[in-house]
């Protein structure tokens, strides 16, 4: 199946399913069943097993899936031989340190630039990747091809830098403010809030 025929939702559970795979020792665990992933992962049985049945086909009765034959079939849907470049807005404390983290390659993503519209910022940059005025956004993400943008600033201005982003051509933003943004249907959100992630933490270690 074609990434873009998945559900928004099971094309977002597959980087968990990738990660989870990959760390394993693939000589030890030669083959995995959809019911294992299912449990190591806390998430339903029933749901993995449609999730993988569309990228990789039914697993073997009683044997599941070949590993290493899957790894290649997640990696292939979601583009990590392939690397797509992104851009960020907002370069902050929280986007200064995505900027400068190099793990996103492994997943096919790297961070081409950062936008921002603070001179301090502009000015002093001790990043490993350029930082470049806001009103570069569209002409940068135009000549280099951006689809994917990362929102890293306060709630106030989060809904004018994805109005920014889209105009720019940008199809699929991963947001860090704290708010709801409104786009059109065909644009893809991901949505991380760092406080309630903190604040479930939080209500587990505190029963």
């Amino acid at each position: 199946m074609e990434r873009s025929n998945l559900p928004k939702a099971s094309l977002g559970r597959l980087p968990q399913y990738l990660q989870f795979l990959t760390g394993l020792l693939q000589d030890r665990f030669p083959y995995i069943s959809a019911t294992t992933i299912a449990k190591e992962l806390s998430l339903g049985d029933v749901q993995v097993r449609k999730d993988l049945a569309m990228i990789s086909g039914a697993g073997k009765p009683k044997i599941g899936y070949v590993t290493s034959d899957l790894i290649k079939d997640l990696e292939d849907i979601l583009g990590c031989n392939k690397l797509t470049s992104a851009i960020l807005v907002g370069a902050g404390k929280l986007g200064r340190a995505l900027l400068d983290y190099n793990g996103f390659e492994e997943y096919g993503v790297q961070i081409a630039a950062a936008f921002d519209c603070n001179e301090q910022i502009l000015r002093f940059n001790k990043t490993s990747k350029d930082i470049l005025p806001i009103n570069q956004l569209k002409p940068f993400c135009k000549e280099h091809e951006i689809k994917i943008g990362i929102i890293t600033v306060g709630s106030g201005s989060a809904q004018s830098v994805c109005d920014a982003m889209l105009e720019a051509g940008i199809t699929a933003i991963w947001n860090f403010a704290p708010c709801r943004l409104t786009v059109p249907g065909d644009v893809l959100v991901k949505q991380e809030n760092l406080a309630l992630s903190l604040a479930y933490l939080n209500s587990q270690i505190s029963k």
